[in-house]
């Protein structure tokens, strides 16, 4: 009879200086030698678990196995845990097998064709999984413990870091590890950073324009070319602000775990905390849900912020005479016609010009600021009790949320409640409501935390006379800010009506040395609409 001999180990560390898969081979060369046996070929998975099948030497011999005709009769494992470690796998990998007229055989766990034979199969089966689970949960407390400790579980570290050994000893006298900074790839984390709050001679960059940036200079991620991903994943990590968080993802399917089962670890930070919240909020306020990424993408200065006076919908570049002339246009009108809309076309660059000399001459002027600042101050201070209440009633909520989470996963861990369905439904709801909540405390915490008392009137001078001329002498600077002040532009037939916030104002003034370089980065209270958002504009 004609066999295929399949060997495997869970790592490639096993299969470099472990003995298993030699081991394995010899013994099934040696009992096929014994029945007569001819090995016509060999399968040897070197560092794959049992667990799922993406494994190539596994799918290989399958196909080949279920070819017509196949070329062997049979396929020797060392033991059915080899072949697959999940019952329900095994059986569906098996069955694929028996259409095609190819067994499976354990030269350890040997049962016969008969249906005692194959409940037998099915039990060994049963135990490998059962085996295979207890073995992960052990080994999973055991790296979690050994995280709580500060030593570090596995061989790749985050970029930006290197793996030292230290004195401790852990398994099978191994010494332990930890992360240290890798000074080559921290200063790329550092300039990633740089590059998306502070941009490239006054123009902002987001991710994908940071990724282009360092391809462009040459500069690489391990030796891979740096993607918009990469780059976000470098900025959302809270590792580079010194917390690295064990135990957050599912291996087997990158599922997020619940926060209760992550294992905190501090490292060394590559960039301080302040930065690091400064890329987060601007991540925020870039996200789509906050600004549309017309706004954040066009070239032309106000896409996104027009809105037509006649119909209320927004306004967009046209062009005619094959683009020799540009417009903003209506989209009602663009789409339908003039018989739900008669508002007319604007050329671009007047109404540019217009918007920009009105906010520069009329609206942004240190008198008005100053007034604009004024009035801010008054809402607040009547509005103070009321927040610090609102607050109070947020924490108590987000404090009773905690305690039932903490309940629940209680009641799982003493079996009390079974992991189905329903549970993860209420995990998901309690979730969902935490994160509401934290926003709502964020934006009243924020509101409060308005550096009004901060802002004096030579910086509202300073950042009136440089806005200007930014505003009239770069392009860029003037659509970044407007994105930071201005929320709504109302184009009617003879007038302009702009919408913004007192709220972002303050934020920007005080945010203003004697000069601009760059916009500054922080989040602002948007106002997109009245229709949306009840009340008057702060």
């Amino acid at each position: 009879m004609a066999v295929a001999l399949y060997a495997r180990v869970s790592t490639t560390k096993q299969a470099e200086k472990d003995l298993s898969i030699p081991d394995q081979l010899r013994q099934m060369r040696e009992w096929c030698k014994r029945r007569g046996f001819a090995i016509e070929a060999e399968y040897v998975e070197p560092g794959a678990s049992a667990t799922d099948d993406r494994r190539p030497k596994f799918q290989q011999m399958i196909a080949e196995a279920t070819l017509d005709p196949s070329p062997f009769e049979a396929i020797i494992v060392h033991s059915r845990s080899r072949f697959f470690r999940d019952l329900l796998d095994c059986l569906r990998y098996e069955q694929t097998l028996k259409r095609a007229g190819v067994r499976l055989v354990s030269i350890t766990q040997e049962t016969s064709d008969d249906p005692a034979g194959e409940m037998a199969s099915k039990i060994f089966s049963l135990f490998d999984e059962y085996q295979s689970k207890e073995n992960g949960k052990h080994t999973l407390r055991a790296m979690q413990e050994n995280a709580r400790q500060g030593f570090f579980n596995g061989s790749r570290p985050p970029f930006g870091y290197r793996v030292i050994e230290t004195e401790a000893l852990g398994n099978k006298g191994r010494r332990k590890k930890r992360l240290a900074i890798d000074e080559a790839e921290a200063a790329i984390v550092r300039k990633i950073f740089d590059l998306y709050l502070c941009g490239v001679d006054g123009a902002e960059m987001g991710t994908k324009c940071v990724a282009a940036h360092l391809n462009s200079k040459g500069i690489k991620e391990r030796g891979h070319r740096w993607t918009r991903g990469r780059v976000h994943a470098v900025l959302s990590s809270d590792t580079y602000a010194g917390t690295y968080r064990f135990n957050r993802v599912q291996a087997r399917n990158r599922r997020r775990k619940p926060e209760a089962e992550w294992v905190t670890v501090a490292v060394e930070a590559i960039v301080d905390e302040g930065t690091f919240a400064r890329a987060a909020a601007r991540r925020r306020s870039r996200a789509p849900t906050q600004v549309p990424p017309r706004i954040v993408g066009s070239p032309t200065l106000l896409t996104g912020f027009l809105k037509c006076g006649c119909c209320g919908a927004g306004m967009t570049l046209a062009t005619g005479k094959g683009g020799r002339y540009r417009y903003y246009k209506c989209n009602t009108r663009i789409g339908q016609g003039r018989t739900l809309c008669t508002a007319r076309s604007v050329p671009m660059e007047s109404l540019d010009a217009t918007v920009l000399h009105s906010l520069a001459d009329r609206v942004f002027t240190a008198s008005r600021v100053r007034a604009m600042i004024a009035d801010l101050r008054a809402k607040l201070k009547s509005g103070r009790s009321n927040e610090a209440q609102q607050l109070r009633i947020l924490q108590d909520e987000l404090d009773k949320i905690a305690a039932a989470q903490e309940r629940l996963y209680e009641a799982v861990e003493s079996g009390w409640l079974p992991q189905d369905a329903s549970l993860q439904e209420r995990v998901r709801r309690h979730q969902t409501r935490r994160q509401d909540i934290l926003l709502e405390m964020g934006e009243l915490r924020r509101r409060q935390e308005l550096p009004l008392k901060s802002i004096e009137p030579r910086q509202v001078d300073a950042f009136a006379r440089v806005l200007r001329e930014k505003l009239l002498g770069n392009k860029l600077f003037a659509k970044q800010y407007l994105r930071l002040l201005v929320s709504e532009i109302r184009v009617e037939r003879d007038q302009l009506t702009v919408t913004g916030s007192n709220a972002a104002l303050a934020r920007a003034v005080a945010a203003t040395p004697g000069t601009i370089n760059h916009v500054p980065t922080f989040v602002p209270k948007w106002l997109p609409d009245q229709g949306s958002n009840l009340g008057p504009a702060d």
